[in-house]
């Protein structure tokens, strides 16, 4: 463009001048300065500790490993877990050291666990009742709304018949299902996509 004085200028176009789309980033997790803040020093409202010593129950230990898609394990995922005591009873007065609630992150090698004692059986809706089973939401990188899912328990008949279990595919719902080993710890791992992916609900 010249101007009244001989002058040229650049002009530029709209294109030139309108911001351009910036590339998807993901940033954080910062969940766990807040919400798992023991590598920070800081008081933690709940633990992999559900159940306290001395808890009525059959007390157990789930362990599992977080993998994402690729099969590679996640070191700084987030598990919460919610549960019925044994008698399958939510906020149960009297039954002190047992919290009914849990959060774990992964370390390193994506693993997690849980300490508590086997819930009982739930009623469901329309008359049915529930297997024992723990509800659990996984938070991670990349995971902008959490992923919620159940864990089962492989010695458990109940799950025949549990109405939830029923929606799933029979094929996938293995996925839900932790079984015992021989030290009788429960082992449930968690695959965010890919092959066995876990089964997650809408909640």
């Amino acid at each position: 463009m010249t101007t009244e004085t001989g002058k040229t200028t650049e002009t530029k176009t709209a294109t030139e001048t309108k911001p351009g789309l910036t590339p998807s980033q993901t940033i954080g997790p910062f969940f766990a300065y807040a919400l798992t803040p023991r590598a920070y020093g800081g008081p933690e409202l709940a633990t992999e500790q559900v159940a306290a010593e001395g808890v009525a129950g059959e007390h157990i230990r789930i362990e599992g490993t977080v993998f994402d898609g690729d099969g590679v394990p996640v070191s700084d995922a987030m598990i919460e877990s919610w549960q019925a005591d044994p008698q399958g009873r939510f906020h149960a007065a009297g039954n002190v050291g047992f919290t009914g609630f849990g959060r774990a992150e992964t370390n390193a090698e994506g693993g997690f666990f849980f300490e508590t004692v086997k819930p009982g059986a739930l009623p469901g809706a329309d008359e049915t009742q529930q297997a024992p089973h723990l509800s659990v939401s996984v938070f991670a990188r990349g995971v902008l709304l959490r992923l919620a899912t159940r864990i089962y328990f492989s010695d458990e008949p109940g799950n025949a018949s549990d109405p939830v279990l029923a929606l799933v595919p029979a094929g996938r719902r293995d996925t839900l299902i932790a079984q015992r080993g021989a030290d009788g710890v429960f082992r449930f791992d968690i695959r965010l996509q890919g092959e066995g992916e876990t089964v997650f609900f809408e909640a």
